[in-house]
């Protein structure tokens, strides 16, 4: 075999009881499970020879599970601009699913390209003028085919999954107008979805605070996805609001994804602002009714309470009508910039999500032009205004135009209380929504599954390591129909982490957000050691995860 680990604890992502084994690995697959003191998986008993290989790795202390898939990434950049990627790979994550919240670069056309690039600056960088991702692609075939060709032709850091970005194909179609689409224009865009999935994407998600995908009507969304489900994937919405009126915009995707009979997995499944503070069990008695109703659906979160997006997406939706540039030249307008303050401010945005805009609770977490960082990140907006003299939607107006929509905001909304009820949940998966671009990013991108492990699971107890552990591997697993990941499985890939329970822990911090995990020695993508004694190997054994054909 090309490796064993000796007397490891292994926590095989079911959540059921761990065990102690010799595990072995050979060819990219698990190969050997000989158990400690019975039979074991692979079918060794006691006094049988332990299994063998041309590296043995004494794993006493340490544990073994499945690798951890990130349910909810924005690394659609990132993985062709660093080969490392250690914001991920560090944490024991071998999948990545991205092309999220409606929002990313396949399917598009020269014009599309541009104006999503210009538009979501703030999650990826990758705006006009940035050079460090080539953007040969236009089909989402060929950004799978990019990625699985990644560096020199090796791949990329770790494995990738991809939603067809439904506010991306409303663009290339529509426009970025405020309308209902036409017959012909719906039917081409279920086209694209429909070749979207044909070429490898697992679902389509969709950002309905996020312009222009938020312009979709109900009747809309539902024809979308029922090509979804008649490819055999997921439809994973950002929803209409996390704020005012969050419930009812859960259960408008509950009943539209039943109408169409699409699974439905929900994106960073929050409950924010002051007017939900304890309101999680509600949102669970819904999720339970509409699963014992026979819907099918799974969540993700992330263990913090922030929230983090950009300073544009928090603007009423009537402003982002046109694209950037239109936003742009509305912002400089004295008359228009005043009806967005009001709405902010006064009425609530539906860009934030009904709720009167907090600019003390709103904080600058990146700009794309780094002259502007040092009076600005890590300040909040109120807290920069006052150092400028002036009021808040001044300075965010200011510095909306200066970095050209580029600014990543922290949004401090969120409740502990919320978060712990809602991860409990048996249809709980973890997802980072780790934006990795600016200066100050929040620390989920570094630290959401040691935080997970670390804090939640040892720590606060809140759930057992091995329940963790299954929420982090085989319940994604099962939504992305991967059989053959998610568990410690003879036969199954050997995408596997190793930590220590006693030990592991996020550091990233929102002081210092790049700061990586401890107690994360090895991490393997295939069998190959992505991770090395905590150190980053340069093995790049990542490649894309298409979908599996439905049937």
């Amino acid at each position: 075999m090309d490796t064993v680990f000796r007397n490891v604890r292994v926590i095989d992502g079911s959540g059921g009881p761990s065990y102690r084994a010799d595990v072995g690995l050979d060819g990219g697959r698990i190969a050997a499970i000989a158990r400690e003191g019975g039979p074991g998986a692979g079918g060794h008993r006691p006094g049988r020879r332990r299994p063998s290989g041309r590296r043995v790795i004494e794993a006493d202390g340490l544990a073994l599970a499945p690798g951890f898939i990130d349910m909810h990434a924005h690394s659609d950049l990132a993985l062709l601009r660093d080969p490392a990627h250690e914001a991920k790979a560090a944490q024991g994550v071998t999948l990545e699913v991205i092309g999220q919240d409606g929002l990313s670069y396949a399917p598009v056309d020269d014009r599309t390209l541009a104006e999503v690039r210009a538009q979501i600056t703030g999650w990826n960088g990758g705006g006009p003028g940035d050079t460090s991702v080539d953007f040969t692609w236009r089909t989402v075939g060929e950004y799978l085919d990019r990625l699985d060709h990644g560096f020199a032709g090796e791949g990329i850091a770790v494995n990738a999954a991809y939603l067809v970005p439904q506010g991306t194909v409303r663009a290339l179609v529509v426009g970025w107008e405020d309308r209902p689409a036409t017959p012909e224009e719906t039917g081409r865009m279920k086209q694209l979805v429909a070749e979207g999935l044909a070429q490898g994407a697992v679902g389509m998600s969709s950002g309905l605070t996020y312009t222009p995908g938020m312009y979709a009507s109900d009747a809309e969304l539902t024809e979308l996805c029922r090509v979804v489900a008649a490819h055999g994937g997921y439809y994973c919405p950002h929803h209409r609001s996390y704020g005012k009126g969050a419930l009812a915009a859960y259960e408008e995707m509950i009943a539209l994804t039943r109408r169409a009979g699409c699974p439905l997995h929900l994106a960073h499944a929050t409950m924010n602002f002051g007017v939900n503070e304890g309101r999680a069990p509600e949102l669970l008695a819904l999720l339970d009714a509409a699963l014992a109703a026979g819907a099918d659906i799974s969540l993700d979160t992330y263990p913090y309470t922030p929230g983090c997006t950009t300073l544009v997406a928090l603007l009423p939706s009537w402003a982002g009508e046109g694209g950037p540039e239109a936003v742009l030249a509305r912002l400089r307008d004295e008359a228009v910039s005043e009806r967005i303050r009001y709405a902010m401010e006064t009425e609530g945005a539906d860009g934030c999500h009904g709720v009167p805009v907090d600019w003390d609770a709103i904080e600058i977490s990146g700009v794309a032009d780094p002259d502007l960082a040092a009076a600005h990140v890590g300040r909040t907006v109120a807290g920069a205004a006052r150092e400028h003299g002036e009021e808040p939607w001044a300075t965010a107006r200011r510095l909306l135009i200066a970095d050209r929509l580029g600014p990543t905001v922290l949004q401090h909304v969120g409740h502990e209380g919320n978060v712990r009820a809602i991860m409990r949940h048996r249809v709980h998966t973890g997802g980072s929504d780790g934006i990795l671009h600016g200066a100050k990013p929040h620390p989920r991108a570094y630290g959401t599954f040691p935080h997970y492990l670390g804090r939640y699971a040892r720590d606060l107890g809140v759930f057992s390591l091995e329940e963790c552990v299954a929420h982090l591997t085989s319940r994604p697993a099962a939504r992305l129909r991967l059989p053959d990941r998610g568990l410690v499985r003879l036969g199954h890939r050997a995408d596997l982490v190793l930590f220590d329970p006693e030990t592991v822990a996020a550091g990233a911090t929102f002081e210092a957000p790049r700061s990586l995990p401890t107690g994360i020695p090895y991490v393997l993508i295939a069998g190959r050691f992505v991770m090395e004694d905590g150190r980053r190997t340069g093995v790049l054994a990542g490649r894309t995860v298409r979908r599996t054909p439905a049937g």
